[in-house]
């Protein structure tokens, strides 16, 4: 069985971001902590990565070690961000959908 963590991401506070999120984010592949990662952005997290360049800069090099991104359509468009976060090839989808199958199967759920 493959361990697979989802991580929920709303948080607005930017020192999240960078010493929990995607700190943590840029080592787990490489360093075999996870099989399979993916980082949902929910709510007020989706502002603030499309407002700050750093956070960006950050979200593309843990995407490099193969972690999968997608964010909630309804909170980008609420925020007029869709474009902004899909040009940093990040999914748009229903999060309540893949939050559920996840926490209905073996996926592991942080929330931050």
């Amino acid at each position: 069985m493959k361990n697979k963590l989802l991580i929920v991401w709303s948080s607005g506070e930017i020192e999240v971001a960078k010493k929990l999120i995607l700190l943590y984010g840029s080592v787990m592949l490489p360093r075999k902590y996870w099989d399979e990662a993916h980082i949902m952005i929910w709510g007020p997290s989706a502002k603030l990565l499309a407002e700050n360049e750093e956070l960006q800069s950050m979200v593309k090099t843990v995407q490099e070690t193969g972690v999968a991104f997608s964010c909630c359509v309804v909170c980008a468009n609420d925020y007029g961000v869709t474009e902004k976060l899909a040009s940093l090839g990040i999914e748009m989808t229903h999060t309540g959908e893949r939050l559920t199958e996840s926490l209905q199967s073996d996926w592991k759920v942080l929330t931050f």
